[in-house]
């Protein structure tokens, strides 16, 4: 398992973004060196965790539980067959390109070690949005997207440094609750029939997961009750 590219953003006015200012950070492109990653504080103030990458609009994107996007290089060639055109990394506004490892099948709350220093924690899965479709240039594609259920993972910094393309990755912690990326995933989009199995992946879960999960729980409740 290994990195194969870190990807940044920059700040980019484009046609397609439903954001009012016109501006975007989701086409990023790899580079080469070494990247510094690191937490950038709650989300609606930190933006990216991973240097030099924009995230125009922290009310929805970043701060310290989205503060690294990673992608499979596998999902990405399985996308390249379906649309039957290349796909490059960062393509899907990925910080990370990773090979060899299930990012989807990746447990909520699973650590991964990049390099000598930097570890990472998995939180969710990205929610797609009208610029992702936009900047992909597939027609209904945040509802293709949300069918193949394979999204990518967003994940929080545990322990800062610096990464790069080549970086091994190791899997140093992986609970038992059996919550994957792909579950939460369906949960919060699909099948909210599934919410309240995200508990038991706790803290772990981005808490805006874990707020749905918990009211959905607290409302199932009720009104089993009220059926009593």
């Amino acid at each position: 398992m290994k990195l194969l590219s870190v990807n940044l953003g920059r700040p980019k006015s484009v046609p397609y973004t439903d954001q009012p200012d016109g501006v975007t950070g989701i086409d990023k492109r790899p580079v080469v060196g070494p990247v510094r990653v690191a937490a950038p504080g709650p989300k609606g103030v930190g933006a990216s965790g991973v240097a030099g990458d924009a995230v125009c609009h922290t009310r929805h994107h970043g701060g310290d539980d989205q503060a690294v996007y990673a992608m499979a290089r596998e999902d990405l060639d399985d996308w390249e067959r379906e649309l039957g055109r290349p796909l490059a990394n960062g393509m899907f506004g990925e910080n990370l390109t990773t090979a060899g490892l299930d990012v989807s099948g990746a447990l909520i709350g699973e650590r991964w070690r990049i390099g000598s220093g930097v570890v990472l924690e998995i939180t969710s899965g990205r929610i797609p949005c009208s610029t992702f479709q936009a900047h992909v240039g597939e027609e209904r594609w945040v509802k293709r997207f949300t069918a193949k259920g394979a999204p990518g993972a967003y994940l929080r910094v545990i322990e800062p440094g610096e990464i790069r393309a080549g970086d091994p990755i190791e899997v140093v912690h992986r609970p038992g609750h059996g919550v994957t990326v792909a579950l939460q995933f369906r949960a919060v989009t699909t099948q909210r029939a599934l919410l309240p199995r995200l508990l038991a992946a706790g803290e772990a879960l981005h808490p805006e997961a874990l707020a749905a999960a918990r009211k959905y729980a607290e409302e199932q409740e009720k009104q089993e009750e009220q059926g009593a």
